[in-house]
């Protein structure tokens, strides 16, 4: 991601962990009945031959587990002050960028996944952000509180001067600080 002239990076959010956590448990339970299996051969084997085969099932299910947490970690929706990206990595080698400008934005969708989500564990979904202009639909899979990237999204679209990246400066607002000091001329009379 290159920055454009005056844009600053404010947030970045990842996928929320509990869709892995699930993912990879699954793969565990994918993983048993290569165990069963090997150990039914178990008096055919000699016990090294049946501890290198439970090591190899170990090994390619743990490299499939750690292959797709690298991938669900590289995922990310990066906000700055002007646009939102989704950087959405396919494979190792395969990724792809989107991007929506604020000011094109149209609509903001999310859905989560039942009364559950109000368990801050369980408290992710999908977010869709669409634009008029180009015809651009963000889908952000697992998003960790879609509501709240939409409303972060919403405020900093409508009232950039109240969002600040951590350690950035805030967005230069010249209207802003001429309203505060009016509100300051105002209390003193």
């Amino acid at each position: 991601m290159h920055l454009q002239p005056e844009e600053q990076h404010v947030k970045t959010f990842y996928h929320h962990p509990m869709p892995l956590v699930i993912r990879i448990f699954g793969f565990a339970i994918i993983s048993a009945p290569f165990y069963f299996f090997a150990s039914f051969f178990s008096t055919l084997l000699t016990r090294e031959q049946l501890g290198i085969t439970y090591a190899v099932i170990t090994i390619v299910f743990l490299l499939i587990a750690v292959y797709d947490t690298v991938l669900y970690y590289l995922d990310r929706l990066i906000i700055t002050n002007q646009r939102v990206l989704h950087v959405d990595w396919k494979s190792i080698f395969d990724r792809a960028e989107h991007e929506a400008e604020l000011i094109d934005i149209q609509d903001i969708g999310t859905q989560e996944a039942g009364i559950l989500s109000f368990l801050p564990i369980f408290d992710y979904g999908l977010f869709k952000l669409e634009t008029a202009s180009t015809k651009t639909t963000i889908s952000f899979t697992n998003a960790p509180d879609p509501e709240g990237i939409k409303h972060f999204i919403y405020h900093l679209n409508v009232k950039p001067h109240r969002i600040g990246a951590a350690g950035l400066s805030t967005i230069d607002d010249k209207a802003r600080y001429s309203v505060d000091e009016e509100a300051r001329i105002t209390r003193r009379q």
